[in-house]
């Protein structure tokens, strides 16, 4: 087994307004303001329309979806008037998962996609993100010179020059019809009893269709989104409700999406959760088994050590990546290999979609089954995860934790506890103000006590209570 690990996530160089995912806060706080989102949608249009000229491509287009929460109309229109100054022309489609617009975009051919979500965040949180015309994330460079554009005055362009606005038709059946191609033709899910926990959020109107379509019995919940229940004990951030939806039900399986639905979880007919990592797991062993695999898998400084045993076990190598997608998808490019995700169930087939799909990745993973006639209980029989504890604890801005001695010495002492049977790391959040203090251990008591410890530490150094 391996020694005890302590790891400190290595971040990208500083930047006011972009995280991880994108730009996120709390809706009428710097920077999800009306004025600051309208100049953001004038500066990301301006170095879109500067990036297009330098490609001689016409006017830019811009798509622009939303999840449910009641601020999406709010921060649509005043996207939709910063890029219509800049001489954009916006393209848009109402509420529809991450991974529909990235579809979409490339689709449609448009210069960029554009999300506003807080995905599995509350409802008074909102932000906005950003793909590519290739329906990936933007790179760092494009951001960075995004957020340089911000401090430029706003200037309009000439009247005749406005970006025009329209409205994509069936934008909900073209992403259906999408996430159904990626599912083989010769096979269906009839005979499958399927709870679909839709988070109150973007896929509230087509996760539910998609399995309906393939020919599965489906039992649709949370799928009344009010603008204000996205994500509220329910979806992939809440898996106990879907736990018992399918108990309550007697169904084969569950699927649970987040908000913005690009993070799945699955539950199977007894009720067990299975996150990112042993989902990730059973595609792995499918893959290989369909000489599909081309390579290994890329993970990140979260996935459990004992996801990556199980993986070794098969001879396939795991490769870590920073926290965030964006990460995992520059691995899997850099590498030329197809599969990568995370324990909180972003889950990437670049075989099938450009980005993290949860719709797309359970479809892959019933495949599977179905294909092996096993259950998810059987697929991950081999797969043992350690226990672990995260604890996310807020910290004042500005509060260089990594210089401080209380907290180094806490981290020393539970490696050297933990030995050869764990793993320490610690991250600050790409999207909010805390410090998250992750213990793996042989033991769900030592993950326990040790995360605990380190938190405290964290909490009387310089953060704001526990």
């Amino acid at each position: 087994m391996k020694k005890a690990t302590t790891k400190t996530a290595t971040t990208a160089p500083a930047r006011r307004y972009f995280g991880t995912d994108g730009i996120r806060g709390r809706v009428g706080q710097a920077p999800i303001t009306p004025e600051r989102v309208l100049k953001l949608g004038w500066a990301a249009g301006r170095v879109l329309a500067r990036t297009d000229a330098d490609a001689r491509r016409e006017r830019p287009g811009v798509l622009i979806g939303k999840d449910t929460r009641i601020s999406g109309y709010l921060l649509e229109a005043a996207l939709e008037s910063g890029f219509s100054a800049a001489g954009v022309d916006v393209y848009l489609c109402g509420p529809l998962p991450t991974p529909g617009i990235a579809h979409l975009t490339r689709a449609l051919r448009l210069s960029a996609g554009v999300v506003i979500s807080a995905s599995h965040n509350p409802y008074d949180d909102n932000g906005i993100k950003f793909f590519g015309p290739a329906g990936t994330k933007l790179p760092d460079s494009i951001e960075a010179a995004i957020e340089a554009a911000m401090d430029e005055p706003l200037a309009c362009v000439p009247s005749a020059a406005l970006g025009k606005a329209r409205r994509v038709d069936d934008a909900s059946g073209r992403y259906i019809e999408f996430c159904k191609s990626t599912f083989p033709g010769d096979r269906d899910l009839k005979g499958l009893r399927i709870v679909v926990d839709c988070a109150n959020g973007a896929g509230y109107h087509v996760a539910p269709a998609v399995l309906r379509e393939l020919g599965a019995d489906v039992v649709a919940v949370a799928d009344t989104p009010d603008g204000l229940n996205i994500n509220a004990g329910v979806g992939a951030t809440a898996p106990a409700n879907l736990a018992r939806e399918v108990i309550a039900h007697k169904a084969d399986v569950g699927i649970a999406l987040d908000g913005d639905g690009d993070r799945l979880m699955m539950v199977d007919a007894k009720g067990r959760v299975y996150d990112g990592d042993a989902l990730l797991y059973v595609l792995a062993r499918d893959y290989q088994r369909r000489g599909a695999l081309h390579g290994g898998v890329v993970g990140t400084l979260m996935s459990n050590l004992g996801f990556e045993q199980a993986l070794a076990r098969l001879g396939i190598p795991l490769a870590r990546a920073q926290v965030g997608d964006r990460y995992v998808l520059e691995q899997l490019v850099e590498r030329g290999w197809r599969l990568g995700g995370e324990n909180s169930g972003h889950i990437l087939c670049l075989d099938r979609h450009s980005t993290g799909d949860a719709i797309i990745a359970a479809l892959a993973v019933l495949c599977a089954l179905i294909e092996q006639q096993v259950t998810l209980g059987d697929a991950t029989h081999a797969l043992a995860l350690f226990p672990q504890r995260l604890i996310n604890v807020p910290m004042r801005r500005g509060f260089d934790w990594r210089a401080d001695a209380a907290i180094r010495d806490a981290e020393q002492h539970a490696s050297r506890a933990l030995g050869t049977a764990g793993r320490i790391l610690l991250r600050p959040s790409g999207t909010e103000p805390v410090l998250r203090v992750m213990v793996e251990a042989s033991k769900a008591e030592l993950a326990e006590t040790h995360a605990q410890a380190i938190a405290e530490a964290v909490a009387r150094a310089g953060g704001q209570g526990l």
